[in-house]
């Protein structure tokens, strides 16, 4: 028997005060049976961050051919895609030449510097690619949060990022890689 998707609805405020993007959204995420806490947690922080009218969650891990958030226009051009983790090389030049711009949140214990020492050469070729790190200790707080309704408060500031909740207030200082 397959496993369904558990759905998460989440409550987002948010106040980006380095794009100047103040709004409270009511979303609904499907949490694929594969992915965990972490990872959805990331996938919700991802769309805060780059927050605009018609972003917009994706079949995600269900489909190898899309990211897990994109954004596209009225004649279905990809804008934006948004990748998680640490995807290989190849993927990511699907997407650099499938969107207009492309943002990868990488993640994890002990190998994303690893990746990034493989793969950074290579990734430089790619012009609309912004790659950002993601600290464990901080993205494994975010996990925690993880209820099937959430309701959070997101600052933006000067690249800091202050995720709160009832009863938590997590720091999260995404890094830019590239």
């Amino acid at each position: 028997m397959a496993l369904k998707s558990t759905i998460i609805k989440a409550q987002l405020s948010l106040s980006d005060m380095d794009r100047h993007v103040y709004q409270d959204f009511n979303l609904t995420l499907a949490q694929h049976p594969s992915e965990n806490e972490q990872r959805l947690m990331i996938r919700l922080l991802a769309y805060a961050l780059n927050a605009c009218d018609g972003l917009e969650f994706t079949k995600g891990l269900s489909a190898d051919d899309e990211p897990e958030v994109w954004h596209k226009n009225y004649s279905d051009e990809i804008e934006l895609w948004i990748e998680l983790g640490l995807p290989d090389e190849k993927r990511l030049k699907k997407a650099c030449n499938k969107a207009k711009k492309v943002v990868l949140y990488t993640y994890g214990e002990n190998n994303q510097a690893i990746w990034w020492q493989k793969h950074q050469p290579k990734l430089y070729e790619f012009k609309n690619l912004s790659i950002f790190s993601l600290d464990f200790a901080a993205t494994q707080a975010l996990a925690a949060l993880v209820d099937r309704n959430i309701s959070l408060t997101i600052t933006v500031q000067d690249g800091d990022v202050w995720v709160s909740s009832d009863s938590v207030n997590i720091e999260i200082k995404p890094v830019q890689l590239m």
